[in-house]
């Protein structure tokens, strides 16, 4: 049994660095090495795992264009009858009908849609996200597409909608786990809680070493490392990432994804695949102009499909070349 991993996007959303990417705290640091506030648009990555005993799909990406514009953040781009995940999937010979599983990092809304199309899987999140995805703060209504949202974050007034994952035929179907379970042999998850209450991560055992699926409790790659004035200064050992409801879980979710990288003796810098990873798009992107549109395999000894000089621009710091490698064709 060999396992590998294909990376699958969905789309592009936008963000403000400063807000999003970094706590406010890293604020002047991260300014330094040119990371402004100018909004950005962030890929929206799931993640397809291939050689096991079943076909395992890490979530099922973002919404429509119109649909996220509306209620989550615009102007976000998902190309028809490329980007949406049925669309991914085709693209590397698979139908949604062919997934048997489907494992959600969290139940965030660009991380559920088209959830229906996926007629023969088995969903699967953490219990505690499970739980609180259907008791949210307000502030979180839009985030988990709460029967009550709004454009603009008023929950005052709003239209009927339904969750994804709460769509009949979908909802019974969800199983939910606590801990450190094992899902397949070579798949397994674990708890990376801070970004949400009951974010989950998934590790996959490949010939290349463990990958790492950590959704959203890493933002992007810098957050893995403090720049030495800030090592220096604040004695941080990260550079926290800005959206979370827990920061303290945040941080040691950080932590622990870098733990466990060092303990198996890889790189987080390559082995942690991030659903908003800058980066990584901008090497995939790349791989499929050189060949023929393919998705690129993850988890091999022999891929041919090389990021190291995309990541080693943030393992540098340095943020211009890094912004020049990640910039978009979608959005230059």
């Amino acid at each position: 049994m060999s396992l590998t991993i294909r990376p699958l996007n969905s789309g592009y959303i936008p963000t403000k660095p400063l807000e999003y990417w970094y706590h406010f705290s890293c604020k002047k640091y991260v300014e330094k090495m040119g990371i402004s506030n100018e909004s950005d648009q962030l890929p929206d990555f799931t993640f397809l795992i291939e050689g096991g005993e079943k076909l395992v799909l890490v979530d099922t990406g973002m919404s429509w264009n119109e649909h996220a514009d509306k209620y989550h953040h615009g102007p976000s781009m998902q190309r028809p009858g490329i980007d949406d995940i049925e669309s991914r999937l085709a693209q590397v010979g698979y139908k949604p009908a062919d997934v048997d599983i489907v494992l959600f990092t969290h139940l965030h809304w660009d991380h559920v849609f088209y959830i229906e199309k996926f007629t023969n899987a088995r969903f699967i999140c953490n219990e505690a996200e499970w739980n609180y995805a259907h008791n949210p703060v307000p502030l979180h209504y839009k985030s988990y597409c709460r029967p009550i949202i709004a454009k603009d974050g008023d929950v005052t007034v709003g239209d009927e909608f339904v969750a994804p994952y709460d769509a009949p035929g979908v909802k019974e179907r969800f199983e939910t786990v606590r801990g450190e379970v094992e899902i397949i042999p070579g798949v397994s998850v674990y708890e990376s809680f801070g970004h949400c209450p009951g974010h989950m991560s998934i590790a996959v055992q490949t010939e290349d070493g463990p990958y790492f699926c950590v959704g959203d409790s890493v933002f992007v790659m810098g957050n893995i490392d403090a720049p030495q004035a800030m090592q220096d200064e604040l004695h941080y050992d990260i550079c926290p990432p800005g959206r979370f409801v827990d920061i303290v879980a945040a941080w040691e979710t950080v932590r622990d994804h870098v733990r466990r990288c060092k303990e198996a003796g890889v790189d987080p810098h390559k082995h942690l695949l991030l659903a908003h990873d800058v980066i990584l798009s901008a090497a995939v992107e790349k791989y499929e102009d050189s060949h023929d549109n393919k998705i690129p395999v993850i988890g091999t000894k022999d891929s041919d499909f090389v990021f190291d000089e995309f990541k080693t621009a943030i393992i540098d710091k340095d943020a211009k070349k890094a912004a020049a490698k990640a910039q978009t064709k979608y959005f230059s």
